[in-house]
């Protein structure tokens, strides 16, 4: 029987505060983007690239269909999925800190994008209507909540029939590293 380390407020408190005191990045995760992806983003947009992967490289978008990025973080993926859907699909970012929601709806106004939204909510609990979406994607967010199972379970619910997930995200079991750093701050928001 596995034991919870923490509880759910504490982690998401720690995430919280981790991302709150960021200064501006560098784009870290740049590297899973190719340059034409990259020239389609504003330079704080790139700079705020912060994922584990590249979920809109593989969720094989087409034009019309609506998707939204779970922990969208300043909205990189989303504004790259906006693209791909094109006018008459839509792509909208959840992230449950404000700082982000506003660089998203910055980067996307950049960007001429006006097929975008950006909405703050906990991922656990997604402000969008049952079967509204043809795609979920998430990069380097799941990993962050307390709850993952809860946030499948949102994915599942978003998802119109037929609908598809990609997701970016990293793993790791319990024994594979000692408590001390399992509860660590920058073991949850790293």
């Amino acid at each position: 029987m596995t034991k919870d380390l923490m509880y759910s407020h504490e982690i998401h408190q720690l995430v919280y505060q981790a991302y709150a005191r960021l200064a501006e990045p560098d784009g870290p995760a740049l590297r899973f983007y190719d340059e034409e992806q990259l020239a389609a983003l504003p330079e704080g947009a790139r700079r705020w690239a912060l994922g584990v992967g590249n979920p809109v490289a593989h969720a094989g978008l087409a034009p019309g269909e609506d998707v939204v990025d779970l922990g969208c973080g300043s909205g990189v993926d989303v504004l790259l999925a906006a693209g791909e859907v094109g006018p008459t699909g839509s792509a909208t970012g959840i992230d449950f800190l404000a700082p982000m929601v506003d660089r998203g709806r910055r980067f996307a106004a950049e960007a001429g994008l006006d097929n975008v939204e950006f909405l703050q909510s906990d991922i656990e609990d997604v402000p969008l209507p049952d079967e509204s979406v043809d795609v979920v994607i998430s990069n380097g967010s799941v990993n962050l909540s307390a709850r993952k199972s809860r946030v499948l379970a949102e994915a599942h619910r978003v998802l119109a029939p037929g609908g598809r997930v990609c997701v970016a995200d990293l793993t790791l079991r319990d024994e594979d590293l000692p408590t001390e750093i399992l509860t660590h701050p920058s073991a949850w928001a790293g």
